[in-house]
């Protein structure tokens, strides 16, 4: 199997990586230097995270079918390789990580297309948007209450708009 470049100089970077995937992966070093062993002298080295028992690198093809096996056999709903690299983006973008920082995640050349390609919206990420929206908007009627207690009426009505404070007087006064 042919090894070519990177399609861009994007695609040869240093990723950030969390504790529990770097365990994961110290883990599957462990087993593939066990397997290393095992092949004895029909080891190639060449350096890849992920290899055939004899270290050579695993064919595309295979890869797929291995991933697809292996999504079936979760009961997971379908998905993809390519759909992965979607949902990561989506799910970082939803836990508020930085379009610039998904955009070097990735390795495109601009967060145009990052944006345009990869930002499907969550409904919840949606939601939450609206709401710190609306909190700048009308700071009195998003601000926590002090010390966990609930505001007393005089506080609410204080914070309504001038209009529904009229309403009530006059619904109070006849």
């Amino acid at each position: 199997m042919a090894v070519a470049p990177p399609k861009s100089d994007a695609g040869r970077r240093v990723i950030a990586l969390d504790r529990t995937t770097i365990a994961a992966l110290r883990e599957h070093k462990a087993r593939q230097e066990a397997e290393r062993d095992a092949a004895a002298g029909k080891w190639t080295e060449t350096g890849y995270v992920f290899a055939t028992l004899a270290g050579r690198p695993v064919g595309p093809d295979r890869l797929t079918r291995l991933f697809y096996k292996l999504v079936t056999a979760s009961g997971l709903p379908p998905v993809t390789l390519h759909g992965l690299r979607h949902g990561a983006a989506t799910l970082a973008l939803a836990a508020g990580t930085d379009l610039k920082v998904v955009q070097d995640q990735l390795g495109h050349s601009t967060i145009a297309l990052t944006a345009d390609t990869y930002t499907s919206v969550l409904p919840e990420t949606a939601s939450t948007a609206a709401e710190r929206t609306a909190a700048l908007l009308f700071p009195a009627r998003h601000a926590p209450a002090a010390c966990g207690r609930r505001r007393g009426r005089r506080a609410s009505r204080a914070s309504a708009p001038p209009r529904a404070r009229r309403r009530r007087r006059s619904r109070n006064a006849g």
